[in-house]
């Protein structure tokens, strides 16, 4: 993961990281991984602060995917019913998924569940907040992306 973070790494004005996460998610557990890489100094694509009013929601996270060197899918029972009912979300994935820059976190759910819905998502490595706190995992996160 690290040596395909730092060939996208040359290329001009990416974001660090494009956070996927279910619509419900916005104003709690996605807004609080934000919050936490943004302190740690990682430049985020949140579709809540970088899609502006008016703007075709497609279009924008299309750009956002496209300006990000990683992906970060937070895996929440909200994403995965999006994900199970092919809205948004699922096709934020899809894109992620083709790219081999994809980390998904579980949060207040497991992995069996998340493979339930996207084997392949839930074949990844990635984080639990099950096993250690949402600041520890943005931690992590952020010595990933730090060049």
């Amino acid at each position: 993961m690290r040596e395909n973070f730092e060939k996208r790494a040359s290329v001009p004005d990416l974001r660090d990281v494009f956070l996927c996460h279910a619509w419900d998610d916005r104003k709690g557990a996605a807004k609080d991984l934000n919050d936490l890489l943004e302190s740690r100094g990682v430049s985020v694509w949140f579709s809540e602060k970088d899609v502006p009013l008016g703007a075709t929601l497609l279009r924008e996270i299309d750009k956002g995917l496209a300006r990000s060197r990683v992906g970060i899918v937070l895996v929440t029972p909200a994403l995965l019913r999006r994900v199970a009912s092919e809205g948004i979300a699922e096709k934020e994935l899809s894109a992620l998924l083709a790219r081999d820059l994809l980390v998904p976190i579980v949060h207040d759910t497991t992995y069996e569940a998340l493979r339930e819905v996207s084997p392949l998502l839930g074949s990844r490595s990635g984080l639990s907040t099950a096993e250690e706190p949402m600041a520890d995992i943005a931690a992590k996160l952020a010595e990933l992306v730090t060049l």
